[in-house]
C-alpha cells in the first residue's frame, strides 16, 4: 500500500491573515465600483470590521444604480455624491456602536484610504494602516506622515482558503 504524503500548507503571517479577512469582509459590499473591506485589530486580536455600502435600512446601489457612474464622477472625487459609507468609516462606527476602543490599533483595508477616512482614522488614534490595493485619492499620505500613522503596502494575499481534512 502506497502512503500518501501529507502536505503542510504555508501559514499566512499576521499581515496576510488580517488583510485576507478584509477581503472576505469586502464581499458584503453593495458598491458597484469597488468592493472595499476593513478590519481593525490590536495585539493580533480582531476588534471590528466594515465594508462600503449605503447606510443601514436605505436602498443601496445594487437596488438603485450608481449615482457616481450616472454623473460621470471619477473615482476618488466628490465623495459626498456617493450613497456608500466607506469601509473604514463603517469599521469605526461599528466600534462606537459596540463600545470597542480602537485606539492604538491597526487597520487592514483592501484599498488605501481617501482623505476623509484618513482624517477619521487619525482622530480614532489608529497607529497603522496596512493594504494591498490603491485608491485614486492619494492626499492621505501627508496627513498620515504628520500624524505618525504608519502606512504599509503588502502583496495581495492569495484569496483562497486552505484546509486540512
Amino acid at each position: 500500500m502506497k502512503r500518501s504524503k501529507k502536505i503542510t500548507p504555508k501559514r499566512p503571517d499576521w499581515d496576510e491573515y488580517f488583510l485576507k479577512m478584509a477581503y472576505l469582509v469586502a464581499e458584503r459590499s453593495t458598491c458597484l465600483r469597488h468592493h472595499v473591506g476593513a478590519v481593525i485589530v490590536r495585539n493580533k486580536r480582531f476588534l471590528t470590521a466594515g465594508y462600503n455600502g449605503a447606510a443601514g435600512g436605505v436602498k443601496d446601489c445594487l437596488a438603485l444604480g450608481c449615482l457616481r457612474n450616472e454623473k460621470g464622477i471619477p473615482s476618488g472625487e466628490r465623495h459626498e455624491i456617493c450613497r456608500a459609507i466607506h469601509a473604514e468609516q463603517n469599521a469605526i462606527i461599528q466600534a462606537g456602536l459596540h463600545g470597542i476602543n480602537i485606539s492604538g490599533s491597526t487597520i487592514y483595508c483592501t484599498h488605501s484610504p481617501c482623505i476623509l477616512c484618513a482624517k477619521m482614522l487619525v482622530n480614532a488614534k489608529i497607529e497603522k494602516f496596512v493594504t494591498a490595493g490603491k485608491y485614486a485619492d492619494k492626499s492621505f499620505r501627508p496627513l498620515f506622515k504628520e500624524a505618525g500613522v504608519k502606512y504599509k503596502v503588502i502583496s495581495e494575499p492569495k484569496l483562497t482558503i486552505t484546509k486540512a481534512d
